[in-house]
């Protein structure tokens, strides 16, 4: 009898087990594909990760640390592969960015091409755990552009180095992989140049800040505000974005948004000064003398200790919102448009801007630049980063030039989240919207035939800080719009916005557990 009774009881244990729901698979941005199969894998107390080559080391110990987050106790990292626990692994078969995932009810092995690859993988790995369980499962995946980036603006506002690692943290959860850091602008300069010791010292403070819309407000706090990065913060935040398998691209401005270099050292302008620290966010009148030589030696000393701080193969050079009005009326200048044969201003724009490129050239660099340097004529070589909309990047990719589609409308995360901001509570912003849904249907290829499409490195989200002081108001500006650009970059084709936000639930309990703070206007589904 008692026989039967345990028969029964382990037959009644495995219908219940057979009819347990198998757990929905939800990975942010969406895979390329996604097998389910029959059970999970639990993670217990030491969980062994192991990894089958040294370049994985870094990886690991990451992955360490999600499950610690995850709330899995000690997990334990071996230069050994294993048996019954998390493995990593480089395939050498497969394409730099690709990774497989294969859960099973023994463990989990991620595979991938580089460890780039294998640590999207370990992305991938957090979404899917869930009460200490991973579901059996296959999943293939790789990144349909090769650029996938967010541009963190600190000239407005300085975010100390703690902000900045967590911003990087931010993009490693979404498997972006280029970290566009804006250093300097009108309003302050924040990297040490050691050349030139008045950058920080004056540049990188202004008197005070204007409270409120620049296009409403003419009150200011009357507060000094500033902030820089040594150059040995510089190289730990490198460090620490590469050891995420982000590349990091420093913006230095030029010719325009350079008050706080002006400030530095007015023999920079055309009129010498006096000038100060811009306090305001609209950007000056006042830019580099073109017409100069000491213009361009100041330069290329500065771009010379950014090169030695930064190993990206690409620098960001600005050339956006450069009025030419001093430039008219510039001796210097005008002599130099003569001698150079230039039509214009804008050419002269050109002339400047490709000068600086033939030097990164010369020094083993690429160079991005925004969309005004159109204007006045790129070179084939010169990549274009689309701001004002998706026209300079479609007239550049047709011409033939590598582009980066950012279009303000589209990917700027410093606009308003919903159309009714006031209404919905929104905090100041600089205006316009950009809700979830509309970010999320871009379409980076509009216009463009094949041919063409393939000048598209890829896409970027921006974050501008004029109206954003804090770390906890950066995140909420992101989050979880930067998700749904994520899913834009990684998987452009056959996207179905139901279905993202279907899946948005998993990132947003990794959102809460990490502490980031994010607008929920999507679950609440205003738009």
């Amino acid at each position: 009898m008692q026989r039967i009774l345990i028969l029964v009881a382990v037959l009644l244990l495995s219908a219940a087990c057979a009819a347990a729901p198998q757990p929905e698979i939800h990975v942010i941005p969406r895979p390329v594909s996604v097998v389910p199969g029959d059970g999970t894998f639990r993670i217990g107390r030491g969980c062994k990760i192991g990894y089958d080559d040294p370049s994985l080391q870094s990886v690991a110990a990451l992955c360490a640390g999600y499950l610690a987050d995850a709330g899995v106790r000690k997990p334990v990292v071996t230069d050994k592969p294993v048996h019954k626990g998390i493995d990593l692994q480089l395939d050498g078969t497969f394409p730099d960015e690709e990774y497989t995932l294969s859960a099973t009810p023994k463990g989990v092995l991620i595979c991938g091409g580089s460890p780039r690859a294998v640590l999207y993988g370990v992305q991938t790995l957090r979404q899917m755990i869930g009460g200490g369980r991973v579901p059996v499962a296959e999943v293939r995946d790789k990144p349909f552009f090769g650029y996938r980036g967010a541009m963190f603006d600190v000239a407005r506002y300085f975010y100390p180095v703690e902000d900045v690692k967590r911003f990087i943290d931010i993009m490693a959860l979404h498997k972006l992989n280029t970290f566009h850091w804006h250093l300097t602008d009108d309003q302050g300069w924040r990297i040490e140049i050691k050349r030139y010791p008045e950058l920080t010292r004056v540049g990188s403070v202004r008197k005070e800040t204007l409270i409120g819309h620049y296009k409403t407000s003419d009150e200011y706090d009357g507060t000094p505000y500033g902030g820089y990065y040594t150059q040995d913060e510089i190289r730990e935040v490198v460090a620490y974005a590469a050891e995420r398998c982000i590349d990091v691209i420093p913006e230095i401005e030029l010719p325009g948004h350079s008050m706080a270099a002006l400030a530095s050292y007015p023999w920079l302008g055309c009129t010498q000064g006096p000038y100060e620290v811009r306090t305001t966010w609209f950007y000056s009148s006042d830019v580099l003398c073109a017409g100069r030589e000491t213009t361009f030696e100041f330069l290329e000393n500065v771009l010379s200790e950014v090169l030695e701080l930064f190993p990206s193969k690409y620098i960001h050079v600005g050339g956006d919102e450069c009025p030419k009005v001093r430039w008219e009326k510039c001796p210097d200048c005008q002599r130099r448009m003569r001698q150079e044969g230039l039509k214009d201003e804008n050419a002269l724009q050109s002339y400047f801007v490709c000068r600086i490129e033939e030097w990164l050239h010369a020094h083993g660099r690429e160079m991005i630049g925004w969309d005004e340097l159109l204007e006045g004529g790129v070179t084939p070589s010169t990549i274009v980063m689309s701001w004002r909309g998706t026209e300079g990047g479609i007239k550049a990719a047709k011409s033939g030039n590598r582009v980066i589609m950012s279009p303000r409308f589209y990917f700027y995360l410093d606009y308003y989240q919903t159309s009714d901001p006031e209404k919905n509570g929104e905090r100041l912003a600089i205006g316009r919207n950009v809700p979830i849904r509309k970010l999320y249907g871009y379409d980076p290829f509009d216009r463009l035939d094949e041919a063409q499409a393939r000048n598209i490195l890829g896409v970027q989200a921006n974050l501008w800080t004029e109206y954003i002081a804090t770390m906890d108001h950066a995140e909420y500006m992101l989050l979880p719009r930067l998700a749904a650009m994520s899913e834009v970059a990684w998987a452009p084709e056959g996207r179905d916005y139901d279905d993202f936000v279907r899946r948005l639930g998993t990132l947003r309990g990794l959102y809460d557990r990490a502490g980031y703070r994010y607008a929920d206007f999507v679950f609440r589904g205003i738009e």
